[in-house]
């Protein structure tokens, strides 16, 4: 079966723990060669944050679990690729 090699995940989160907090335990997980955490938006108690992982064998469960032990949501699962390669996303007309 095919790994998961690159997620891309909107979680939203309490203020605390931080943003630096989060990408640093994402980046600890087996299979986790790296991590992004983009800030999108802020709320009076949330913020709203992309999660980018890249690596060689990502587990989902794993890292939902990271994100609900720190108090956030997975809000929706953006982006999933896997197998030898990566495959970037082509721009179609309807997208120009």
């Amino acid at each position: 079966m095919s790994k998961i090699r690159r997620l891309v995940l909107d979680v939203v989160k309490p203020m605390e723990p931080s943003i630096v907090e989060y990408a640093k335990k994402l980046s600890a997980l087996k299979g986790v060669s790296g991590v992004n955490v983009s800030l999108l938006e802020i709320d009076k108690k949330v913020e709203n944050v992309r999660l980018t992982l890249m690596g060689p064998g990502i587990e989902l469960d794993s890292v939902i679990d990271v994100v609900e032990s720190l108090g956030g949501a997975v809000h929706s699962i953006d982006e999933v690729a896997a197998g030898r390669e990566i495959v970037e996303h082509a721009v179609t007309l309807e997208e120009m």
